[in-house]
């Protein structure tokens, strides 16, 4: 482990997910993709930037072929509160998604409404089908119902790091899952 891995994780007050269960469990995604996907060449489409650690991770489970690609985007809260603001495309597609089957892979699905304005926007461009893989699922809190094809894990309701997911940049460099210790909050 790295030294900055390793000074990152002392900033964990405890660990919601190891790095052996991601490891095994996106292993298990990577096998039903590669099933469910076989002679299909899918596009795996991911919002950047906590999705990075996943997507990695996830590609080299998959084994058929596929390619690539990242859009990024920014969210504005609006007067009635976080999470009901106005969503935009900071960065789009390289590539048309015509005729693709697209898997839109994502690390964390919250209220859905982002991950609904970004659906709903990929269908006007007629891929030939739309799917959704997810690390970190927190149902409790959707606002939107979304179909999700593919599933890894239930995330308690507590704010967490690593693995992509960060707090204030930092921390998605961390092999595991895990909560902050409070006085890590205030560095």
């Amino acid at each position: 482990m790295s030294e900055v891995s390793h000074c990152a994780l002392q900033d964990l007050a405890e660990i919601v997910f190891t790095e052996e269960e991601l490891k095994a469990r996106i292993g298990e995604l990577g096998a039903q993709i590669s099933r469910d996907y076989a002679g299909k060449k899918p596009l795996l489409v991911g919002v950047l930037h906590g999705v990075v650690v996943f997507m990695a991770d996830l590609l080299r489970q998959i084994t058929i072929p596929v390619t690539v690609d990242f859009m990024a985007i920014s969210s504005y809260a609006s007067a009635s509160g976080p999470g009901s603001g106005t969503v935009r495309i900071t960065k789009d597609l390289d590539q048309s998604i015509i005729g693709r089957h697209v898997l839109f892979v994502e690390d964390v699905i919250d209220t859905g409404l982002t991950l609904n304005y970004l659906l709903r926007t990929l269908r006007t461009r007629q891929p030939a089908s739309l799917q959704v893989c997810v690390l970190f699922d927190r149902p409790y809190r959707r606002l939107l119902d979304i179909p999700l094809a593919y599933r890894a894990f239930e995330l308690p309701d507590r704010f967490v790091v690593g693995y992509g997911l960060d707090a204030g940049g930092f921390y998605r460099n961390l092999p595991c899952v895990g909560v902050l210790k409070p006085q890590a909050h205030k560095q």
